[in-house]
C-alpha cells in the first residue's frame, strides 16, 4: 500500500513539473513576442533617423547653401521617398533626371516639364578652387593677350569670350567650356550654377587645373626642326612642376584635383605624375588602369560637330536609310571591326557605309545622311569612342554601338539602352547577324527611342553661358559625385601620420603616391 502511494506521488510530481516547465516556456515565448512587437516600429524609426543623419554628416555638399539643392520626385503614383547622397541624380521613368530627397520643395521650385538636371535653378553645388595658371596654359593658346596694364591672367567674359577654333578642334573643347563656366560664376549673374569658384582652397570641394591640354596637343605636338621636345611636351613639364609645387597639391597628394585630358593623346607625359587627380577623359583607350579608371575619373562627351536637329519632324517612314556610317574605315588598334563590317554591309540596299572625312564638305554630307537615317553605326576605331555617337544623338539617329570597351558619359545616372542599340563585336561580325537584328526593330520601338533621343539631347550640348541640364552642368555633376571618393582616399592616407612622423598633428601635406615610369 505504501509503495503504491509513493509511486503515485512520483507520477503526480512528474506531471506537475512538466506542467510547470510548459507554462514557463509559454510565458517566456509570449513575453519575447510582446517585446519584439513593441520595439519593431521604434527600431525602424531609429534606424531611419540614424541613416538620414549619416547621409547629412558625410555629404560633401551639405551646408547652408546646398541643404535644399534637390527636387522631390514628382511622380504622384509613387510617393516613396529615398534619401539622397550629395547631388547624385536619379533617372526617372518619365525621362527626367531627378534627385530624391527627404525634404519637401516648394511647388514654385519644382522641376519644369521636360528633362531637367537634379539641381534647383540657381543653387550652388560644387565649390571649385581654380589655379591662376599663366595665360599660356589656357586662353593664351587661343592667341588671347591681356590688355596693356592689365595683370590678370583671365579674359573679361562679360563682353565676349575668346573664340575657340572650329572644325574637329571643337570635339575636344571640354576644357574651354568648363573654364568659362567657372569664370562666369564670378563675372556673370546667370542662374545655372552647378559649380562656383571659391578663392580659399580650404573651402573648396575640388581643385581645378585649367590647362587646355587638347588644344595644346592639336597645335603643338609636332617637334620643330631644331627642337628636342615639342612645345606640347614642354608645356606638360611646366604644368607638372607648377602644380606639384602648390600647397593644395601637397595638402591632398593631388587626390582632389581635376585635370583635363579629353583628347586621347593629350597629357600622355604629365599623366604619369598627375594621376592621383581626377582626369576628365573621352575614354580609357590610351590609359593603363593604374593611371585612369572609372572609379576615380570622369568620362565627358565629345562636342558634337554636326548641328543639332532642333525642329525634327521626321518619322520612321520618312527616313529612307536604314543604317548609316561615313568615316574612316581602315583603322589601327581596335578598329579592325570597321573594315570587316564594311565588307559585310556594303551591298545591302538600304545601308549607307562609305569612307568620309570632315574635309571637302564631309560634315555637311554627314549631317544630311544622319538626319535621313533610322540607325547610325558607332564602331570602335583607334580608341573605343568618337564624336560620331554624339553627332548621331543630336541628329536623332538611333546609335548602334559596336565598341566593347566604350565608356559613356554620366552612365551612373543615364540609361543608354533607352535610346541606343548595343551589339557585341563578335556578334556583329557574324554574317547577316547585324543587318537582320536591325531589320527586326519595328516602327513603335524605333519611335520610342527617337523620342528619348530628343529628350536627352540637352545633356550633350555645350554652350556659354551654360544652361540647366546641358553638358557643362552634367559634367560638373559627374565631378561632384566623385568628391566622396576623393575624400575617402585623402582620409585613408592620413591614418598613419602621427605614428610615421612622430608629430601630434602630423605633417602639413600628404605624400603623393609613387609615380609610374
Amino acid at each position: 500500500m505504501g509503495e503504491r502511494s509513493v509511486s503515485g506521488m512520483k507520477v503526480a510530481s512528474k506531471k506537475s513539473l512538466c506542467y510547470f516547465f510548459s507554462m514557463i516556456t509559454l510565458l517566456f515565448i509570449l513575453s519575447w513576442l510582446f517585446v519584439l512587437r513593441s520595439t519593431h516600429f521604434e527600431g525602424i524609426s531609429i534606424s531611419s533617423t540614424a541613416h538620414d543623419s549619416n547621409l547629412n554628416l558625410f555629404s560633401s555638399f551639405n551646408d547652408s547653401s546646398s541643404a535644399a539643392d534637390h527636387d522631390d520626385d514628382n511622380n504622384n503614383d509613387n510617393q516613396t521617398v529615398e534619401p539622397s547622397f550629395g547631388n547624385r541624380a536619379i533617372l526617372g521613368n518619365s525621362g527626367n533626371i531627378k534627385a530624391r530627397t527627404t525634404k519637401q520643395v516648394p511647388e514654385k521650385e519644382q522641376e519644369k516639364e521636360g528633362v531637367e538636371c537634379s539641381n534647383t535653378r540657381g543653387r550652388v553645388v560644387l565649390k571649385v578652387f581654380m589655379y591662376d595658371l599663366p595665360s599660356e596654359f589656357h586662353f593664351g593658346l587661343l592667341d588671347w593677350k591681356p590688355e596693356e596694364g592689365n595683370n590678370s591672367v583671365w579674359p573679361d567674359i562679360t563682353t565676349k569670350p575668346p573664340h575657340y577654333p572650329g572644325g574637329l578642334n571643337l570635339q575636344h573643347s571640354i576644357e574651354y567650356w568648363l573654364t568659362l563656366d567657372i569664370l562666369a560664376s564670378e563675372q556673370l549673374p546667370f542662374n545655372a550654377k552647378t559649380a562656383i569658384r571659391v578663392r580659399n582652397s580650404i573651402e573648396a570641394d575640388v581643385v581645378f587645373v585649367p590647362f587646355f591640354s587638347s588644344l595644346c596637343y592639336n597645335r603643338y605636338s609636332r617637334t620643330g626642326p631644331h627642337e628636342k621636345k615639342s612645345r606640347n611636351k614642354l608645356m606638360q613639364d611646366m604644368l607638372v612642376k607648377y602644380v606639384t609645387a602648390q600647397e593644395e597639391w601637397k595638402r591632398s597628394g593631388g587626390r582632389d584635383h581635376v585635370i583635363l585630358a579629353h583628347h586621347p593623346n593629350s597629357m600622355l607625359d604629365a599623366r604619369m605624375k598627375l594621376w592621383p587627380g581626377t582626369f576628365i577623359l573621352s575614354d580609357f583607350g590610351r590609359y593603363p588602369t593604374n593611371i585612369a579608371n572609372v572609379e576615380k575619373d570622369v568620362i565627358a562627351p565629345y562636342k558634337h560637330v554636326i548641328a543639332p536637329n532642333d525642329n525634327d519632324q521626321s518619322t520612321f517612314d520618312s527616313r529612307p536609310i536604314l543604317l548609316y556610317f561615313q568615316g574612316a574605315i581602315y583603322r589601327k588598334d581596335g578598329g579592325h571591326a570597321r573594315e570587316e563590317l564594311f565588307y559585310l554591309l556594303k551591298n545591302e540596299k538600304d545601308v549607307h557605309f562609305s569612307f568620309g572625312s570632315a574635309q571637302k564638305g564631309g560634315i555637311k554630307m554627314s549631317t544630311e545622311g544622319m538626319r535621313s537615317s533610322k540607325f547610325c553605326l558607332n564602331i570602335a576605331g583607334d580608341t573605343p569612342s568618337s564624336n560620331r555617337l554624339f553627332d548621331a544623338i543630336v541628329s536623332h539617329c538611333v546609335p548602334v554601338i559596336i565598341s566593347d570597351e566604350i565608356e559613356l558619359p554620366y552612365e551612373d545616372v543615364l540609361d543608354y539602352s533607352e535610346f541606343c542599340i548595343f551589339v557585341r563585336t563578335r556578334d556583329a561580325l557574324k554574317k547577316k547577324y547585324l543587318i537582320n537584328f536591325i531589320r527586326s526593330i519595328g516602327k513603335d520601338e524605333w519611335t520610342r527611342m527617337w523620342n528619348r533621343l530628343k529628350e536627352v539631347q540637352s545633356f550633350f550640348e555645350f554652350q556659354f553661358p551654360s544652361q540647366e541640364s546641358d553638358a557643362v552642368q552634367m559634367i560638373w555633376q559627374a565631378i561632384s559625385r566623385k568628391v566622396p571618393f576623393m575624400n575617402l582616399k585623402i582620409n585613408r592616407s592620413r591614418r598613419f601620420f602621427r605614428s610615421l612622423y612622430g608629430q601630434k598633428k602630423g605633417p602639413k601635406s600628404i605624400p603623393a603616391p609613387a609615380t609610374f615610369s
